[in-house]
């Protein structure tokens, strides 16, 4: 093994951790890592990575076709048309080199000046593809905050971005990686461009690529197992995976990928968030764009888990994260890093590590979100456009409860075969924040919640006839059947110390008393089921088994329609419904439900929802969340987001006001110095002190803006 010659040739914002190399029994676990991941599939065969290559082939000769019969329109001169050129870039975990089998390819197509995105684009290359017999499933995406066409070429599903840069002819060797790619482009075309430029950066930046790419996959793999893995539900998404390992490979430059495994666990589970994750120094330049610096831009301060890129304009990769899906990550970290140390001790395995989060097991309560279309074409477009509103409910639910009721968004959708029309389905556990004061009879309603979220997502500027959505609670013993793998609700087996560690009650339990025990423990379920004159094409879940039949439900007007419903109805409910006050107290340990009807004013004056939108709909009452008496299922000690923890990692050289305006930090110590470990850095040997004592403490982080 060849150790790094010296500090000054180690990348990132501070000195590595350690340089201590792999011992012999970190070469067994490695070699075990290795062949776990194998044997998982992660690999694509030789004939699958060849159809890639020919796949990008094809398409780099139906753009540069496309550009030359722009050329010809514009009435260019025939040697224009000769020279006319585009190119195909390809970024993510494609560029990466840590794609897996059935994975996507996210392509950039980089165009001459004269050829532009909304007509040129989305509607003549669009076209152009539509006639081609290999594309399948074309949905363009034009109103993405990075406009993307996506479609599947000979079953291989593309991701394509397109940008124009200030030049006449693109060379074939065009450097996308120097930043005068950037002059005179739009923000859409910047945001375009950063994807290729992050992934040449990341490669860049790490000590050893195949380390890097291995630990890589492997962590991406156990961020789907737990339920991390998203970025539009709120979660990371494979950049913000990538960055993070890269940060953590700078920081144990010659560790292998089974060190950097349980390192990964160990940095983050300390990381004092929202102290930022970057690999290299922020670039500014003369071009101007705005570029994350919470100092000078007060809406950076509140981002919860900032992971910067590493390319200009440096931006915040994970803006999507909540203060619920921090939450949710950091309770997986800490799984994580619990594995990880028994696996050096040899009292577990790899396989313990990736073992699938039980999401429908961790929960009493739950929203359920049901989509339906007409047909399965327009079933993806409403789904796509379903889902990437789901963060926001996640927010309006944050804030409409002041932080009280949490949230936990689950990455996965779910289709009930039984409908007769297209059918998916999204998850959310609830449940009351860790140390909350229960006062007897407190609830939470967020029935004017989830209507202005319903009334967001109705504005949908493609909707058709047949997409329709219902939000309703259920819980635990009432989730449906199709949720579960084997079709059916298995009996809850016994918690293992690495899980959540709170008491959690069968949740499938059969006979009288066990219900009878469920009923005072759980809180008592609200029936939001509409009318019981269910079609077999309704957006609403089917009607499931209530131990609280008093409690009087909210008809939540839409949940009843076909999925053909006329547009008549469409226009009323686009316009909101107003339901009827009502309150019903149930006996017992049950709490109670009020129903209560917001007014348009009431809406307004809860202030704005992300991005400063308001909703001006009025409210339907359609669903009261009462946790009251919610029995907490979740892990015993839960960490904040940027509290708790005295071990927890930080910069205690940086120094930030928040008060005001004024966000101070001294640039100098945290672009460069960060928080020296005395100048010493351990070469071989052990490292316990570097790893677990106040060395850690710090130095992770050190070199980065503390907010």
């Amino acid at each position: 093994m060849v150790v790094s010659e010296g500090l000054n040739n180690h990348p990132g914002v501070t000195k590595p951790l350690s340089l201590a190399g792999p011992s012999e029994a970190d070469y067994v676990r490695n070699k075990e890592l290795e062949k776990f991941l194998e044997d998982a599939g992660l690999h694509e065969t030789i004939e699958e990575a060849l159809k890639r290559q020919q796949v990008l082939a094809r398409i780099r000769e139906i753009v540069i076709v496309w550009v030359k019969q722009l050329t010809r329109l514009r009435g260019y001169t025939d040697q224009m048309v000769e020279d006319a050129n585009a190119v195909i870039f390809t970024f993510g975990s494609y560029r990466l080199g840590v794609h897996g089998p059935g994975a996507d390819i996210d392509t950039l197509c980089v165009g001459p000046s004269y050829v532009n995105r909304e007509e040129d684009f989305f509607f003549v290359l669009h076209n152009m593809l539509e006639e081609i017999e290999e594309v399948t499933e074309l949905q363009p995406v034009p109103d993405a905050h990075v406009p993307v066409m996506k479609f599947k070429f000979d079953g291989i599903s593309i991701d394509l971005l397109y940008a124009s840069v200030s030049l006449l002819v693109v060379p074939d060797d065009l450097d996308i990686s120097d930043v005068s790619i950037l002059y005179n482009v739009d923000e859409p075309t910047v945001r375009s461009l950063n994807g290729c430029r992050v992934a040449d950066q990341i490669l860049k930046l790490v000590p050893n690529v195949e380390h890097f790419r291995t630990t890589l996959r492997c962590l991406k793999y156990w961020a789907k197992k737990r339920g991390v893995y998203s970025n539009v539900t709120g979660f990371l998404g494979g950049v913000n995976w990538a960055l993070l390992v890269a940060r953590v490979s700078q920081l144990y430059p010659n560790a292998i990928p089974s060190m950097l495994v349980s390192r990964f666990f160990r940095v983050y589970t300390q990381w004092r968030w929202p102290n930022p994750v970057m690999l290299c120094a922020i670039e500014e330049d003369e071009l101007g764009f705005s570029i994350w610096d919470p100092r000078r831009n007060p809406r950076d301060r509140t981002h919860h888990m900032p992971i910067i890129t590493p390319a200009y304009p440096c931006m915040n990769s994970s803006y999507n994260v909540s203060t619920s899906t921090l939450r949710v990550m950091t309770e997986q970290f800490q799984f994580g890093n619990k594995i990880c140390e028994e696996i050096e001790l040899n009292k577990s395995q790899w396989s313990a590590l990736f073992e699938p989060y039980l999401f429908f097991e961790s929960y009493k309560n739950y929203l359920e979100v049901d989509i339906v279309a007409a047909d399965g074409d327009d079933l993806r477009a409403w789904k796509g456009w379903v889902e990437s509103r789901l963060r926001q409910l996640t927010l309006m639910i944050e804030r409409d409860t002041y932080g009280k009721l949490q949230c936990h968004p689950y990455p996965h959708e779910y289709a009930d075969s039984s409908k007769q029309c297209s059918h998916s389905a999204f998850f959310m556990g609830l449940q009351r924040k860790e140390g909350e004061v229960i006062q007897e009879g407190q609830q939470f309603d967020i029935r004017g919640t989830v209507d202005e979220f319903r009334h967001s997502v109705n504005m949908y500027v493609f909707w058709k006839p047949g997409m329709e959505i219902s939000v309703s609670h259920v819980r635990r013993r009432q989730l449906p059947s199709y949720v579960f793998p084997e079709g059916y609700k298995r009996s809850r087996p016994p918690r293992q110390h690495h899980e959540q560690s709170s008491p959690v009650h069968e949740g499938c339990r059969s006979g009288s008393v066990g219900r009878q025990q469920r009923k005072r423990r759980d809180f008592d379920s609200v029936n939001v089921q509409g009318s019981p004159e269910k079609r077999q094409c309704s957006a609403s879940p089917q009607k499931r088994d209530s131990f609280s039949p008093e409690i009087i439900s909210h008809v939540d007007r839409d949940v009843s329609k076909e999925c053909t419903s006329p547009d008549t109805q469409r226009t009323d409910e686009r316009a909101g419904i107003s339901g009827t006050d009502g309150t019903q107290k149930v006996e017992g340990d049950s709490v109670v439900v009020v129903g209560h009807v917001e007014s348009e004013q009431d809406i307004m004056s809860r202030g704005v929802v992300d991005d400063g939108c308001v909703s001006n709909s009025s409210v339907v009452t359609s669903i009261t969340c009462e946790v009251g008496s919610l029995v907490d299922t979740g892990p015993a000690s839960r960490s904040g987001s940027s509290e708790g923890n005295p071990d927890s990692v930080g910069c205690s050289n940086s120094r930030v006001s928040s008060q005001g305006d004024s966000c101070e930090a001294d640039s100098e110590t945290l672009m460069n110095d960060g928080c020296a470990i005395d100048g010493k850095v351990s070469e071989s040997g052990s490292n316990d002190e570097l790893e677990h004592g106040p060395a850690l403490q710090r130095a992770i982080g050190s070199g980065d803006i503390a907010v």
